[in-house]
């Protein structure tokens, strides 16, 4: 990691602005799934995935992604990636089975 990406500073009302979208995403689902914990499996699907399409919740999280990696410094180290390339290649996404 490069040693300006060791301390990254986020203004707070940017921070405050990813929080918000983290809350409102986090405290909704966490309402639907106790609201449907007694409730067939389907309906809370259902209600999830229009909850996800309706509030617009993936661009909700790639602002707070935006937010996150915008202070970042994106040299290329000597595998020609940079920091957050680097720590992202490991995951393991979702894929059709």
């Amino acid at each position: 990691m490069l040693d300006t990406n060791k301390k990254i500073v986020i203004p707070g009302d940017s921070l405050l602005e990813a929080l918000a979208e983290i809350e409102f995403i986090l405290i909704s689902l966490h309402k639907m799934g106790s609201f449907y914990n007694d409730k067939p499996t389907e309906d809370y699907q259902r209600a999830t995935t229009e909850f996800i399409d309706n509030e617009k919740v993936t661009q909700k999280l790639s602002k707070v992604r935006r937010i996150l990696s915008e202070n970042f410094d994106n040299s290329l180290g000597p595998d020609e990636m940079d920091d957050i390339e680097r720590r992202m290649e490991s995951i393991e996404f979702w894929k059709p089975q």
